[in-house]
């Protein structure tokens, strides 16, 4: 792994592929700064290394040059994060866009357009990775949410650097934070994965069953598990279908020695509403007309305790339906269990969309020792899948 370090910046052009793919309020004013914050470590890095910074991303999935999914919205509140002035190119190839970058003095900062004006971006074009490296002079990729696709400005472009390409600090982070788990592990190594389908989280068990020593599982998963128990599961979300896929992976897990943890008991709701009765069932006797919606009591307790156990732990997904306030108490447990065991020395690390809300929620952010900022690119990493973007770098 080449990182910024390994590098010299001192009077080159760094093309840094940043993801600053972030939400727009209808007044195009930027919602959440996060991935800018990510960012911000490796350009002021490159500055003051005596360096120039050439900011590349995509926003949103524009079809052809769609103005509301313009940089050029977000170019002040990168400025102010930063604490920069950046200037701002409205095309990211080209004689204006190699115009542009060719300006640049050291400790100056320009912004691309959006990358995805162009289909050829998505489709990993090599004339069009060809182009978007005469902008610079060395390659910088620092957007782990981008890494896992194929694309022209992550896994394309970098063949035109060489010995010039590097890791930028947050995909650093990313890959080391994720190694920690997977990899160098202290054990007890515990995780703990939740949402609504089994089917979406195949690859991903069957990668942890040889990473991890304890595995719980939570949220509308369990359910299927359930009834290929022999249980009741009223009217909770079940798959059928991957009945018989749940015991395989019972079976499977006791041979490599790996403790499968599945809930006692469960908070269920009488409709899928905020404003549903609520009452507490054995996890095995779920009757009609009712369908599970959070972790209950006992459950709580059994998974507290054994967080507190545990000294590398993974959180992917949410207990319940978290967007309820009445049913958002497992997955708020699970945060203060999580950041009670981080406070007493583990190492933690949450990952996937619903899990990272979850944390900003409900406050845990200081508390977790790494969340990670990509989502599809976070799953598929622990699927045990090297990603496009980051091979390119190797």
């Amino acid at each position: 792994m080449r990182t910024l370090k390994q590098l010299n910046f001192k009077n080159e052009r760094a093309i840094i592929r940043v993801d600053f793919n972030v939400p727009l309020n209808s007044q195009m004013q930027v919602t959440d700064r996060t991935r800018i914050e990510a960012a911000k470590s490796t350009i002021k890095y490159i500055l003051l290394e005596g360096g120039s910074c050439i900011l590349i991303s995509h926003l949103g999935r524009p079809k052809g040059k769609d103005p509301k999914l313009s940089l050029e919205h977000i170019v002040s509140t990168v400025s102010n994060t930063l604490g920069e002035p950046i200037s701002f190119c409205k095309d990211c190839i080209g004689e204006q866009a190699e115009a542009a970058a060719l300006a640049l003095k050291p400790g100056q900062i320009l912004m691309m357009e959006n990358l995805r004006y162009y289909k050829q971006e998505t489709e990993g074009d090599f004339n069009f990775s060809k182009q978007l490296s005469k902008l610079g002079t060395v390659y910088v990729n620092d957007a782990f949410g981008t890494a896992h696709r194929p694309h022209s400005s992550t896994a394309i472009i970098a063949q035109f650097f060489e010995n010039k390409k590097c890791f930028g600090g947050l995909l650093e982070k990313e890959v080391l934070a994720i190694d920690k788990v997977m990899k160098k592990g202290v054990s007890p190594v515990l995780a703990v994965l939740g949402g609504a389908k089994v089917s979406s989280k195949i690859t991903i068990i069957e990668s942890l069953l040889d990473k991890v020593n304890h595995l719980i599982i939570g949220g509308g998963m369990v359910y299927t598990f359930t009834k290929a128990l022999g249980g009741k599961v009223g009217n909770s979300i079940c798959e059928l279908d991957y009945c018989g896929y749940a015991l395989q992976l019972l079976k499977k897990a006791k041979q490599k020695g790996v403790e499968i943890h599945l809930p006692l008991d469960v908070l269920a709701g009488d409709n899928f509403s905020n404003d549903a009765n609520q009452k507490v069932f054995d996890i095995m006797e779920i009757k009609d007309g009712w369908e599970g919606m959070d972790a209950g009591p006992k459950t709580i307790k059994k998974f507290h305790d054994l967080i507190l156990k545990c000294k590398t732990i993974l959180w992917n997904g949410p207990m319940g339906v978290f967007e309820f306030s009445k049913f958002a108490k497992g997955t708020i447990s699970i945060g203060e269990s999580i950041s009670e065991s981080t406070k007493g020395g583990a190492f933690s690390l949450v990952g996937g969309g619903d899990s990272v809300a979850a944390v900003k929620q409900f406050g845990f952010e200081t508390k977790i020792s790494y969340i990670s900022t990509g989502g599809g690119a976070m799953l598929e990493s622990l699927e045990g899948k090297i990603l496009p973007g980051i091979a390119a770098l190797y």
